[in-house]
């Protein structure tokens, strides 16, 4: 979407609101612009903001990308495409794109704003994350499991049989990296819990990376850098 000029150098001193919606899964959906990009927000959550978004962009740059067996990359949770805009536009890597967003709303919104910038191939898929993964058949180098509501996770994504089919669904040697809020001192403690009685059951050579106010966890420790 063309944004003014003056209105990008403007948002480097103050937030723009550019747009508001809502939807059955988001009641409040905000889309501003700070520092020169674009920002969707909830009333209590950030879902994207370009390269900006550090929860991944800091993640990824830990992360033996280049060393991964290939270039099947499964995001769930759109927001405005944080994901495969750092993938491609600061990394410089070349993924093919299957992203599941819940949220007719957010899709529309992500193609207006950002993916229509990118070159990368973005299959998307208008649906539950939590049915398309219990059903395709399909295996991914990385995923990257980024779905809130608001500011939590549904409680169906944090089950041992998620991670479990999130699993199988990894090529050998494929990265999965799942995003946790660690703002506040009880969000800590139930990422601390989730990480330690779920995360690790699962993948017991599991890392994680604290980033801000979240944390990214790993499923192993060998695809650090």
């Amino acid at each position: 979407m063309h944004i003014p000029a003056w209105k990008r150098y403007l948002s480097y001193l103050v937030e723009i609101h550019l747009e508001s919606a809502s939807s059955e899964y988001n009641p409040h959906l905000y889309v501003s612009m700070r520092r020169g990009r674009f920002q969707l927000s909830t009333a209590h959550a950030v879902y994207s903001f370009e390269d900006l978004y550090t929860n991944f962009a800091r993640a990824f740059e830990r992360c033996k990308l280049q060393e991964l067996p290939g270039n099947e990359a499964l995001v769930l949770g759109l927001g405005l495409g944080s994901i495969p805009y750092i993938l491609e536009k600061k990394m410089g890597l070349d993924f093919h794109f299957t992203v599941v967003e819940i949220d007719a709303v957010i899709v529309d919104l992500a193609y207006r704003y950002t993916l229509k910038e990118l070159q990368s191939p973005i299959d998307m898929i208008c649906t539950d994350a939590e049915i398309f993964v219990s059903s395709t058949y399909q295996h991914y180098d990385l995923i990257c499991m980024d779905v809130f509501v608001d500011d939590e996770i549904p409680g169906p994504f944090q089950q041992i049989e998620f991670l479990e089919q999130l699993r199988d669904l990894l090529e050998p040697g494929g990265l999965l990296l799942y995003n946790v809020l660690a703002l506040r001192k009880t969000d800590r403690k139930k990422a601390e819990r989730f990480y330690n009685q779920v995360f690790k059951v699962v993948f017991p050579n599991a890392t994680f990376i604290e980033v801000d106010f979240n944390w990214v966890l790993v499923n192993e420790q060998a695809l650090m850098n």
